[in-house]
C-alpha cells in the first residue's frame, strides 16, 4: 500500500493499517502516547507582529513624514496653534493604520471558535466524551445529529450520515457521506468518504477513524493560508504615497531654487531663507492627509447608511476602483433556501411560484391557477413529499428558519402552498414506519395507514434509484405500466431538469403489506420535483449594472458543474463565448497561462480554498483589482488576497468577517453595487480636493516665485501661507469631499488602477488655474503699490485677501466635470455654501481682529480695496464656468 496515496482512495482495511488502528479504537494507553507525539488537537496561533513594530511602520508613511515635515515648519516659526493642529492630524493619521492592522490578529483567534470542545470517541472498545484537544490521528470518531467533527476523519460506517460542509467547502446542501474509495484526484468538496474538523452531522450517525489534527487538518490548512498572505496596499495609498514622494522634492527644490535666484540678484540671505522657507511650505498641502482622511471617514458614513460596513479605510476608494466582483454563489447570488420550481406529474408541467420557505405562491400549469383539493394527481405528489420527510420548518422574529435537511424543507413548502399541512395530513394516515434515507439506498420512505386500513408507502429519493424500483406510472388516465421506453422518458425527463441547475427528487407510492424496506418494489412512479436555490432579489439588476459599469462578475461555487452553469446563465453572468471551469480543469492550466485562460471563464465549480486563492491571485496579476465576497471558512484566504474582501454580516462565519474589508450587514448583492458606487464617488471627490488644493498652492508658490523674479518683494508671509493651507483651503476642501455623485458615475468603465492622481491632463489643468489665480493675486498687489498712498503691509492684505477668494471662489470649478452654476447644481452640496460662508468670515476677521491681524501681518481694508479683491478674486472662477459651458455647449 503506497503512502502517497490519499487516505480518501485507501480500503477501510487500508485506511486503519496505515494509522495503525482498528474499528473497535485505540486503548488509553496508545491515545496517551501519541497526543505526546503529535500534540493537541488544536488551531494554534501563529506569532503575530508585535504591536510596537505595526506602530512603527506607521511611522515610515511618506505621508505622515509629509505631515511630520509641516508641524516641524510651524514650530520653527512659533506657531503652536498650526503645529498642534497638524500634529493632531499626524497622530490621528497614524492610529487609524495602527488600528486596522491589529485586527488581523484576530483571524487564527475566530478559526479557534470552530473548535468543539467536547468529543465522542471509543477507547478500550468503549464509547467515551472527551475533550477534542486530545483527540489524536486513528481515535474512532462516533458521530451523532448535531454534533460538530472535532477532526478530518474517513469513514468506517454511516447510517442516513449527512454533513453541512457550507462553512468549508460552499456546499448548499448537507453531504450525502459513503464509504467506497475514490479517485486519488478527488476535489475536496467531492470526498464523500472524509468528514472535516468545524463541520456538523446535520443527520444519520456514523464512526470514522481520524487522520489529521489540529494544524493538519484542512481547517488548519485555511488558517496557514490566511497567516502566509500579506497585507497588500490598496491602490489609493500607493497613488497618495507616491504624491507624497514628489511633494517631498518639489519643495526642497522649490526653495533652492528661490534662495539661489535672489543669491544672484544680490538680495539679503535672511529674505532669502524666510522666502526658502514659504515657499517650501506652500509647496504642501497640509490639508491633504487630513481631508483624504475625512473624505474616506464620510465614505465609511454613506455606506454604514447603506448596510456596508467598512473595517479598513483606504478599501473605501478601493471599492471603487474595482474591475471584477468575484462572489460565492449560495446565499449571496441565490437567496440560500431551496425551493420546489417544478412538479412533473402525468404528463403535466406544475409552476410553482415564490421563493424561500415562506408559503406563498401560486400553483399554475400553463398560466392557470390549481387547485391540489380538486387535483388528485397533484395532491398525492405534494402529500410525498411532505410525508417522506422529517424537516421543520418555522416562521420566528427573524424570518422562516428550518431544522432538518434544506430538500425535505423546500418540499414541505410547496405542500403548504397548496394548503396541505404535515400535521393534518399525518391525522389523516398516520405514520407506522420508516427506511430512513442513506447513501447506500439514496431514498427514504415512509409508511402510512389509509382510511381504508390498507398500508401505503410514499417513497422519495435519487430519479435513477426510485425508477429503477417501480414497475407502473401513474398517468392522465390512471396507472399503467412503466416499460423500457417509459423508463428512458423518465430518465431524460430528469436530465432536463437536471441541467437547468435543478436538484431532482423522484415521488413514488404504493400498497404495501409490509412496513420494511423489502416492502419497496413494484411501486407507482408519481412524478419529478425540480428544486433550486433560486436568485435573491436584485441580484440581475445589479450585474446588469455592474455591466454597464465595465465590471466583470465572477461566480465561484462549491456545486456541481450544471448547476454553476443553469445559475450564471440564468443571472446573465455567462456570456456567448465564455466557459464554467471546474477546480479540477484549473489545476490543469499552467500559471504562465491564466491569465489568459481565465479571461473566458464567468464561472468556477467545485473549487478548494487554493483554488479560490489562485483564482483572485491571476486576476490581480493579470492588472484587475478585485473584489471578493464571501462567508465561508473556505472564504477567508481569498477574501484576505483580494483588493476589497467583503464578508456577509449575517451567515458569515467569524474567520470570514475577521479578514474582510467590508461586511455586508443585510447579506444581499445589490449592497456591494451600492458600496462600489460610493467608492466612485469618493475617488471622484478626493480627486475634485486634490485638484483644488493643488490650484491653490502652485498659485501660492507662483505668486512668491513672481515676486521673487520681479525684485524680492515680500508678497506673501509664510504664517499667512499656513493659514491659507491649514485654514482657509481645508474647508471647502472638505465641502468637495461630500460632493454628490455625478451623472454618469455607474456608467463609465473602471479607471486604470495604475493611473496617477496627477496625470497629464490634470496637471495641465491645475497649471492654468494656479497661473489665474497668481495674476490676479500680483496683479491686486501691484495695484496697491502704485497707490498714492502706497503701504507695503496694505499691499500685502490686498494680495493675502485677493489670493484666499480666487482660492474660495475656485471651489466653483472643482466641484463638477461640467459647470456648477446651473439651477441643477449650485445648490446640490449645502456644505459648499457653508464652506464660502465660514472662511469669508475668517478672512474678514484676519484683517480687522487686531490680535489675529498682528500675527498674520494684514490691516483693517476700506471698502474700495475690498471690491478691488473681490471683482479680482472672482475672474478665475468665472473664466473657468465659461468655458465649461461653452465645452458643453459644442455638438
Amino acid at each position: 500500500m503506497p503512502d502517497s496515496q490519499p487516505h480518501h482512495a485507501l480500503s477501510l482495511a487500508q485506511a486503519l493499517e496505515r494509522l495503525e488502528s482498528r474499528p473497535q479504537g485505540l486503548t488509553q494507553a496508545d491515545a496517551a502516547n501519541r497526543l505526546a507525539r503529535v500534540g493537541p488537537n488544536e488551531l494554534r496561533i501563529i506569532r503575530p507582529v508585535s504591536a510596537w513594530r505595526i506602530l512603527v511602520a506607521q511611522l515610515k508613511s511618506v505621508v505622515v513624514l509629509l505631515l511630520a515635515a509641516a508641524c516641524g515648519v510651524a514650530l520653527g516659526f512659533g506657531d503652536l496653534v498650526d503645529a498642534a493642529a497638524i500634529g493632531a492630524v499626524l497622530v490621528i493619521n497614524t492610529l487609524l493604520g495602527f488600528i486596522t492592522e491589529l485586527r488581523a490578529r484576530r483571524a487564527m483567534e475566530s478559526l479557534r471558535d470552530l473548535e468543539t470542545p467536547r468529543a465522542m470517541v471509543l477507547r478500550d472498545g468503549k464509547t467515551v466524551e472527551v475533550e477534542s484537544r486530545t483527540v489524536v490521528p486513528g481515535d474512532v470518531l462516533q458521530l451523532e445529529e448535531g454534533r460538530s467533527v472535532p477532526a478530518d476523519a474517513r469513514l468506517l460506517s454511516a447510517t442516513d450520515l449527512r454533513i453541512n460542509e457550507a462553512p468549508l467547502t460552499g456546499e448548499s446542501a448537507p453531504v450525502v457521506k459513503q464509504l467506497d474509495p475514490l479517485p486519488p484526484d478527488t476535489p475536496l468538496a467531492d470526498r464523500l468518504n472524509t468528514i472535516y474538523k468545524g463541520t456538523t452531522v446535520a443527520a444519520g450517525t456514523g464512526r470514522a477513524v481520524v487522520i489529521a489534527t489540529g494544524m493538519e487538518t484542512e481547517l488548519g490548512r485555511i488558517g496557514r493560508l490566511v497567516e502566509e498572505i500579506e497585507d497588500e496596499r490598496t491602490p489609493l495609498e500607493r497613488r497618495l504615497d507616491t504624491l507624497g514622494r514628489r511633494l517631498v522634492w518639489l519643495a526642497l527644490a522649490i526653495g533652492a531654487v528661490v534662495i539661489a535666484i535672489g543669491a544672484i540678484h544680490g538680495h539679503p540671505i535672511g529674505r532669502l531663507i524666510e522666502t526658502g522657507i514659504a515657499l517650501a511650505v506652500a509647496a504642501i498641502p497640509e490639508g491633504l492627509p487630513v481631508t483624504a482622511t475625512i473624505a474616506l471617514a464620510v465614505g465609511v458614513h454613506r455606506m454604514a447608511k447603506r448596510h456596508a460596513l467598512v473595517r479598513r479605510l483606504p478599501s473605501v476608494e478601493t471599492l471603487g476602483s474595482v474591475t471584477m466582483v468575484c462572489t460565492d454563489k449560495t446565499g449571496t447570488l441565490t437567496a440560500g433556501q431551496m425551493t420546489v420550481q417544478e412538479l412533473r406529474i402525468a404528463g403535466r408541467q406544475v409552476t410553482i411560484a415564490g421563493a424561500g420557505y415562506a408559503p406563498d405562491g401560486k400553483l399554475t400549469e400553463q398560466d392557470r391557477e390549481l387547485d391540489a383539493r380538486d387535483d388528485a394527481q397533484l395532491r398525492l405528489a405534494l402529500t410525498i413529499g411532505a410525508l417522506a420527510n422529517r424537516a421543520e420548518v418555522e416562521q420566528t422574529a427573524d424570518g422562516w428558519t428550518v431544522r432538518g435537511d434544506a430538500t425535505d424543507a423546500a418540499l414541505l413548502v410547496a405542500a403548504r402552498k397548496a394548503g396541505l399541512e404535515r400535521e393534518v395530513l399525518l391525522r389523516e394516515q398516520p405514520e407506522v414506519g420508516m427506511v430512513p434515507f442513506s447513501s447506500e439506498r439514496m431514498l427514504m420512505a415512509t409508511f402510512h395507514r389509509a382510511g381504508d386500513g390498507s398500508t401505503l408507502a410514499l417513497v422519495k429519493g435519487a430519479p435513477g434509484k426510485v425508477i429503477e424500483l417501480c414497475t407502473r406510472i401513474l398517468e392522465a388516465d390512471g396507472e399503467k405500466p412503466l416499460d423500457q421506453d417509459g423508463r428512458a422518458r423518465l430518465l431524460e425527463s430528469n436530465r432536463e431538469l437536471a441541467s437547468r441547475g435543478l436538484r431532482v427528487i423522484a415521488l413514488a407510492s404504493a400498497q404495501v403489506s409490509t412496513t420494511d424496506q423489502s416492502a419497496l418494489t413494484g411501486l407507482s412512479f408519481v412524478g419529478l420535483a425540480g428544486i433550486i436555490d433560486p436568485p435573491a432579489d436584485g441580484v440581475q439588476e445589479t450585474i446588469r449594472s455592474f455591466n454597464e459599469a465595465g465590471i466583470r462578475t465572477v461566480m465561484i461555487t462549491g456545486d456541481q458543474q450544471l448547476t454553476a452553469e443553469s445559475i450564471a446563465r440564468e443571472l446573465g453572468i455567462l456570456h456567448q463565448g465564455q466557459e464554467v471551469m471546474s477546480g479540477k480543469d484549473l489545476a490543469r492550466v499552467a500559471e504562465s497561462d491564466r491569465g489568459a485562460r481565465l479571461d473566458r471563464v464567468a464561472a468556477f465549480s467545485r473549487v478548494s480554498p487554493e483554488d479560490k486563492l489562485s483564482i483572485i491571485t491571476a486576476y490581480q496579476n493579470a492588472g484587475g483589482i478585485v473584489a471578493m465576497l464571501g462567508d465561508g471558512v473556505n472564504d477567508a484566504a481569498a477574501l484576505k488576497k483580494a483588493d476589497v474582501g467583503v464578508a456577509m454580516g449575517k451567515r458569515g462565519t467569524d474567520v470570514a468577517k475577521d479578514v474582510a474589508a467590508v461586511v455586508l450587514q443585510d447579506d444581499r448583492f445589490p449592497t456591494i453595487a451600492a458600496a462600489v458606487e460610493e467608492g466612485r464617488v469618493i475617488f471622484d471627490n478626493i480627486r475634485k480636493f486634490v485638484f483644488y488644493l493643488f490650484s491653490c498652492n502652485l498659485a501660492e508658490v507662483l505668486v512668491l516665485l513672481g515676486a521673487t523674479a520681479a525684485g524680492g518683494q515680500v508678497v506673501l508671509l509664510p504664517v499667512q501661507i499656513l493659514w491659507l493651507n491649514l485654514v482657509t483651503d481645508t474647508f471647502p476642501a472638505l465641502a468637495l469631499a461630500l460632493e454628490p455623485a455625478e451623472p454618469d458615475v455607474m456608467r463609465r468603465p473602471p479607471r486604470d488602477p495604475d493611473e496617477a492622481i496627477l496625470s497629464a491632463s490634470f496637471l495641465k489643468r491645475i497649471a492654468v488655474y494656479a497661473v489665474l489665480i497668481a495674476a490676479v493675486t500680483l496683479g491686486g498687489y501691484a495695484w496697491a503699490l502704485s497707490a498714492e498712498e502706497s503701504d507695503p503691509r496694505r499691499a500685502m492684505t490686498v494680495a493675502f485677501m485677493t489670493l484666499a477668494f480666487a482660492q474660495l471662489f475656485h471651489l466653483l470649478n472643482a466641484r463638477r466635470k461640467g459647470p456648477a452654476l446651473t439651477r441643477r447644481h449650485a445648490f446640490s452640496n449645502r456644505w459648499a455654501f457653508g464652506a464660502v460662508a465660514l472662511v469669508t468670515g475668517l478672512q474678514v476677521i484676519a484683517a480687522h481682529l487686531a490680535p489675529l491681524a498682528e500675527v498674520l501681518g494684514t490691516r483693517p481694508l476700506p471698502a474700495g480695496d475690498w471690491a478691488v479683491v473681490v471683482g479680482l478674486a472672482a475672474i478665475p472662477a468665472l473664466l473657468g464656468q465659461g468655458s465649461k459651458l461653452l465645452r458643453n455647449r459644442k455638438p
